[in-house]
């Protein structure tokens, strides 16, 4: 007997076999698969009778269409495109049924799910039309500008799934997943390419807009000239980032620094920031959120000094990122990766015995293990650690911001612990992409040649180099509209979805109440411009 894979693979080649195999044995068993959304759409039509009337009153918007993939991503866009049909406009939602990015599902599966998940999304008709990407006719050939695109984002892709910057394309699994996500890359690409140019729509909206198939949707949209407002989530519950004709991950403030850190921050802004940093320090949760960024709570400065055995020379402190996070991703400057600039910065130092290094690796590599650490990438370039080098690792007893405390100096390729360091006066070398670089209290080289320059002149003279109190102000001021401005009011954050949705349903959200504080939230997601309240 053929086994159930290969059987599923042949079926899958036969026209209509999931289709009728769907309708008389399929469609009312439960579901093993892990592409489930038997919740959701026993959830929709009573959500879409509480929306109708709503609906009728609204004045006329916008034609959104609304892109999702991963059946958590297109549960939320569901409620969310509900919403919106809610205040007046015209949603139709692009689905991508896909479970597995990283990998290859056989035909008849593929096809089951896209009927499972019209089956679903039913009920959202007539105020949400669905669409399947699955069903359409993609154009034949892309033009050059997306296949670049293509290739860039399909990398991103395996560094992403596999949580390390090195991918070798003579490695067998590599180039396969590689391979994969440039075959399902370029059907997004080819497919989306073709629905908007004929439906034309006012704007598209994409969770993330970096990565995978909704990395490409965001390219071809714009692309195509056609606005497209790209969405993630932090830490907190009810809260959102958005960006407006970028990537959200790519983490763009500047229309934030335009229009308001030119103004003062008052006492209450300064405590309500060191509240946060506060919590923090302490290995608190904060606000709506759940996550402890630290493990441990600040044992001083003078504590870490002797459990690290730091003498008098001054302290160098790298702060590390998460390999493989997607908000590293395509932040390189002059380094060719965050593993490359690690690399040659720890053995710059290891020839500056006049200097200690701390390098702190990030606390949160303890959620995914399966990241290559970046005390490994240390240990590569210096198999025997000079005494004056000393690694942090993701679980040592060692808190952060008594490091912050400690370093005379801070090196910091994305990381907020970059920023968070300038706030506290110290000079700050920033050597990727960061959404605080550039702005007037960090240094900023743009090449090898700069780095080494500065890093020579900075550990030359470090006071010479220290931020002044207009600076270390700007560096607070940054901070707050960073942390409390840039996330938006939101009802229902990506995790925990479902706990969100009994919190604001949908008659709440668009309540008078629920308006108050989410409507603008709603306006931005349709390319509204933004203001602040």
């Amino acid at each position: 007997m053929a086994p159930k894979s290969t059987l599923k693979k042949i079926l899958g080649d036969l026209p209509f076999t999931a289709e009728i195999d769907w309708i008389l044995r399929s469609k009312n068993r439960p579901r093993n698969d892990h592409f489930n959304l038997d919740r959701l759409q026993r959830s929709l039509k009573m959500a879409r009778t509480t929306v109708e009337p709503i609906a009728r009153k609204a004045k006329r918007g916008k034609q959104v269409l609304f892109f999702a993939t991963l059946h958590y991503w297109i549960e939320q866009s569901a409620y969310l495109g509900l919403a919106l049909a809610g205040l007046g406009h015209q949603v139709t939602l692009l689905t991508l049924p896909y479970s597995e990015w990283h990998k290859e599902k056989d035909g008849f599966t593929q096809r089951q799910r896209v009927l499972h998940t019209k089956d679903a999304l039913a009920p959202l008709f007539p105020l949400v039309k669905h669409d399947s990407m699955l069903d359409l006719r993609p154009v034949t050939v892309l033009p050059a500008a997306l296949q670049a695109d293509v290739k860039e984002v399909s990398l991103w892709d395996v560094q992403y799934t596999l949580m390390r910057e090195e991918v070798d394309m003579n490695d067998a699994g590599d180039r396969a997943l590689y391979e994969l996500r440039i075959q399902r890359n370029t059907f997004a690409a080819r497919a989306a390419f073709e629905y908007l140019q004929s439906n034309k729509p006012d704007v598209v909206l994409i969770p993330n807009g970096l990565i995978l198939e909704m990395g490409m949707v965001f390219r071809v949209a714009r692309y195509l000239g056609i606005d497209a407002v790209t969405y993630e989530f932090n830490d907190q519950r009810e809260q959102i980032w958005l960006a407006q004709n970028s990537s959200i991950m790519q983490q763009d403030t500047d229309y934030i620094v335009d229009a308001r850190c030119h103004l003062p921050v008052t006492e209450k802004m300064f405590e309500r920031v060191a509240d946060l940093e506060n919590a923090r320090r302490g290995a608190r949760v904060w606000g709506k959120s759940k996550r402890l960024w630290q493990y441990v709570s600040s044992q001083g400065a003078q504590e870490t000094r002797k459990t690290l055995k730091l003498d008098d020379r001054p302290v160098v402190m790298l702060a590390a990122n998460v390999l493989g996070d997607s908000l590293t991703l395509g932040r390189d400057i002059f380094a060719a990766s965050m593993t490359e600039w690690i690399t040659k910065t720890v053995q710059y130092f290891a020839g500056r015995t006049d200097v200690q290094l701390v390098i702190r690796v990030h606390p949160g590599e303890k959620l995914v293990p399966q990241a290559k650490s970046m005390g490994m990438v240390v240990r590569e370039a210096l198999p025997e650690l000079p005494s004056h080098i000393h690694v942090i690792g993701a679980l040592d007893k060692i808190n952060t911001y008594d490091l912050i405390e400690v370093a005379d100096v801070g090196l910091a390729y994305t990381t907020t612990v970059g920023l968070e360091t300038a706030m506290n006066g110290r000079p700050v070398i920033s050597c990727g992409e960061t959404h605080y670089r550039g702005r007037g209290f960090t240094l900023d080289p743009n090449s090898w040649d700069e780095y080494y320059a500065m890093l020579e002149k900075v550990l030359a003279d470090i006071p010479a180099y220290q931020l002044n109190e207009k600076q270390t102000e700007y560096a607070w001021n940054y901070a707050y509209r960073f942390f409390f401005e840039y996330p938006r009011p939101f009802p229902w954050r990506l995790m925990n979805f479902w706990d969100d949705l009994e919190v604001w349903p949908l008659e709440k959200v668009l309540s008078d109440e629920g308006l108050a504080q989410f409507k603008d939230t709603f306006d931005f997601l349709v390319n509204e411009p933004f203001t602040w309240k």
